[in-house]
């Protein structure tokens, strides 16, 4: 996918949780959502530092290195936390404002920045286009937790294609994150997507395999859904092992929920 093209999904995903958020009334930032402690306002408050982070390490921040070894000698969540509570304290239209105007400014970034040169996100040396795809995971996973806070359907975005296609490539990452050695077999994807695309990984004559639809295959590899409560058929002990622990974007191994916990948001 061209970086114009990244950029577009990001901000189609970024748009449509913010037309969401930004009608409802400021009381209900307040609301809970499924990640533990954290609120509404909380949600976009994650957002907006993760894209200060973003656009930091873009613009080659001399005092980034600095910040990364205070997030190394912390506890990571702790810090993300604090991060994300600092924002969400904002009135709610300037937090609005502090999040466009941050979508703004990464966009120009990454478009300025040379494609071919790494960054430093969070400890990790990536290209522009793979923090770009870390956006569009991020913003579709917690989008997704402001969606189930308000019992309502996930609209249908880009950026679903984007988390599975990352999801798939971080398998092996999601086993090493763990300490958990890599099962043997290989294991065949296949996923149905949007105006009947197909993604597919692995060998096409895998002995194992994950198949169903790309939006049930992104809510679990972004630990938003039990694979239980999803629709997807997997077969070979090793692809289940792999949908218990998969996690599609870095940082210490989190755990999903467990089976039914997320529908409850819906009833």
């Amino acid at each position: 996918m061209e970086l114009t093209q990244a950029l577009a999904v990001l901000d189609d995903a970024s748009e449509a949780l913010d037309q969401t958020v930004s009608a409802l009334p400021p009381r209900r930032w307040s609301r809970p959502t499924p990640a533990r402690g954290w609120n509404i306002a909380t949600q976009i408050g994650h957002l907006v530092w993760s894209d200060e982070v973003s656009l930091r390490a873009l613009r080659r921040d001399p005092e980034l290195e600095q910040f990364l070894a205070r997030v190394a000698g912390s506890a990571v969540s702790g810090f993300v936390d604090r991060g994300a509570r600092e924002r969400a304290a904002l009135p709610v239209l300037h937090l609005l404002h502090e999040w466009r105007a941050g979508r703004r400014a990464l966009a120009r970034a990454v478009l300025e920045a040379d494609p071919g040169g790494r960054v430093n996100l969070l400890g990790q040396q990536v290209l522009p286009r793979t923090l770009v795809a870390a956006r569009i995971v991020e913003t579709w996973a917690h989008a997704l937790d402001v969606y189930d806070a308000l019992a309502m359907q996930a609209p249908s975005t880009a950026g679903v294609n984007v988390v599975a296609r990352m999801g798939m490539r971080t398998r092996e990452a999601s086993f090493r994150a763990r300490d958990i050695e890599l099962p043997v077999a290989a294991v065949r994807v296949d996923l149905a997507a949007a105006h009947g695309e197909r993604l597919e990984f692995g060998p096409a004559d895998a002995p194992e395999s994950v198949a169903g639809d790309a939006w049930s295959f992104a809510a679990v590899v972004t630990q938003r859904r039990n694979v239980a409560d999803v629709k997807l058929d997997v077969a070979g002990d090793g692809a289940a092992r792999w949908m218990r622990i998969a996690q599609a974007f870095g940082g210490v191994p989190t755990n999903g929920p467990a089976p039914g916990a997320r529908l409850e948001w819906h009833r």
